[in-house]
């Protein structure tokens, strides 16, 4: 980059900041100054223990039950090893701590958090799993196919990493240019990247949870809330931690809602003729987009015609068969950029894909809203919430306070930390990141199975590829994405503000047993 070019993009990145700063100005979060972290405020009614009716025996099965009518995942009865096979049972019981932890005699429905895990570890019979994704491939072609719908579509971070493996390819070959052309050359209208309102759900949730701290209005720890599968698994069997939970929707459904409002609006579409199609990781995001919360472009235009938020998830298994079913030649297929207006990010927005990658990049951006300078080096290498040990501390200061977090992957590990702050919060933790499935988002249930079962080192190869892009990024935190900056400025107004509460915040269901 010559002098010239280098002084007008230091002038850029300044100009930036300084409208940021601006932008900024009404949140009352200038300083944390004089303001006192203490540990656990208990939601209204003090704190309770979980509901009566949970079990910690293991139900009578030898495969995981799956209902019928199920969104996530489909059991195949003629390809299970049934009686000489229990893995299903197992991670579901061992690591994820969902069948048998659910007392039947009050249970009203067969209880899934829709994570996929068992389909991840599934042997099956003659290469094919007994237990699969639900297949909703034929849903999309037939909507490319139609010139009655403008077919958006968002890419998941952790995608980036794995699809390549179903093309032969090393686990954690970085494909993302690749994965951009050959959507492409399916027919999709727009191909626009989730990293983009991971980024939003940064400036979202960064700001909750300041204004918790300063305000005082909600509990803390506050609880990360991007994973359907534990936000499911909470609602389940730790009802009374809803108001911990922040309130922010997942970056997937943030972009179903903007894809139909902001999206439609700038680009003059009309909302009703939008498909909102998903490339995720995760089983569970078939589950969250057919949730009822999820419908706020409905309500932003009173319009029961506007479908809802997300109308279609693919998992990264589902879009490596179409790509194969049209004959695209994946492996050499040229490098190409997201389409603008909801196609930028940041590094803080890749290591989303990675358990602990939420937590370190709402910390970089809760610093620098707290100092207005950018976070410090160790902030942009947060080895202690980094790696696939299931339960993580690390404490940061900002402007002499102490807050203490804590990053959680795999639901067993999700209830230790929950029992914990049930128990009173020992520890003193104010921030929490869960994430349901093994290494964050890169192990989700519907994942390339490259090993069955998962290995360590097949994850680890997938979470290194995000940070080792992150560090190359020019911009690494989420107050630096532009297109999120225009957002705010052109429609959002601000961080929590009244829209950015319609359209990108929800509510959860106490799903526990009634006895």
């Amino acid at each position: 980059m010559s002098e010239d070019l280098f002084a007008k993009e230091e002038t850029r990145k300044e100009l930036t900041r300084r409208s940021f700063l601006k932008l900024m100005g009404g949140l009352g979060l200038a300083s944390l100054a004089g303001v006192t972290l203490g540990g656990l405020v208990a939601p209204a009614g003090g704190l309770v223990a979980p509901a009566v009716g949970y079990a910690s025996t293991l139900a009578s099965a030898d495969v995981v039950p799956i209902a019928p009518d199920n969104p996530s995942i489909v059991y195949y009865q003629e390809f299970c090893l049934r009686g000489s096979c229990d893995a299903c049972v197992r991670v579901c019981n061992e690591v994820q701590t969902v069948l048998g932890f659910w007392d039947k005699k009050v249970a009203q429905e067969i209880v899934c958090v829709n994570c996929g895990q068992c389909a991840l570890v599934c042997p099956g019979k003659h290469g094919l799993p007994a237990i699969r994704e639900r297949d909703e491939t034929a849903v999309v072609f037939d909507a490319l196919a139609s010139p009655d719908y403008h077919v958006v579509v968002q890419t998941a971070p952790a995608t980036r990493v794995a699809l390549g493996e179903e093309f032969g390819l090393a686990p954690g070959t970085w494909v993302a240019g690749q994965q951009v052309a050959a959507l492409r050359r399916l027919g999709f209208d727009a191909v626009l990247d989730t990293n983009f309102t991971a980024d939003l759900t940064i400036m979202e949730e960064a700001t909750e949870f300041l204004k918790r701290v300063v305000k005082g209005t909600y509990p803390l720890p506050m609880f990360t809330s991007c994973s359907p599968g534990w936000v499911k698994f909470m609602e389940y069997f730790y009802p009374a931690l809803i108001p911990n939970v922040s309130t922010c929707m997942s970056p997937q459904q943030m972009f179903g809602a903007l894809a139909k409002t902001y999206y439609a609006k700038a680009r003059g579409l009309n909302p009703e003729k939008i498909l909102s199609v998903s490339i995720m990781p995760c089983t569970a995001k078939k589950f969250e987009a057919q949730r009822p919360e999820m419908n706020a472009a409905s309500r932003y235009w009173n319009n029961s015609l506007v479908s809802r938020d997300v109308d279609v998830v693919l998992t990264t298994r589902e879009l490596a068969r179409m790509i194969k079913a049209r004959n695209i030649d994946f492996a050499n297929l040229p490098v190409e950029g997201y389409d603008s207006l909801m196609g930028e990010d940041t590094g803080a927005a890749i290591i989303f894909g990675a358990t602990g990658g939420v937590m370190e990049a709402a910390l970089r951006t809760a610093y620098f809203f707290v100092t207005g300078v950018q976070p410090p080096q160790d902030l942009l290498y947060f080895t202690p919430v980094r790696g696939l040990v299931g339960i993580k501390e690390a404490s940061v200061q900002i402007n002499g306070v102490t807050v203490k977090v804590a990053v959680a992957h795999e639901l067993k590990n999700a209830r230790t930390v929950c029992d914990m702050v049930l128990a009173g919060n020992p520890n003193g933790w104010h921030f929490i990141e869960f994430m349901s499935c093994s290494g964050g988002c890169i192990g989700g249930g519907g994942q390339p199975r490259t090993a069955v079962p998962p290995t360590d080192p097949i994850r680890q190869a997938r979470i290194d590829a995000l940070y080792v892009k992150d560090a190359a990024e020019i911009q690494r935190a989420s107050y630096e994405n532009s297109e999120v900056l225009a957002l705010y400025q052109n429609f959002l107004g601000e961080p929590y503000s009244a829209l950015a509460k319609q359209l990108l915040h929800t509510t959860y269901v106490n799903r526990g047993p009634v006895v």
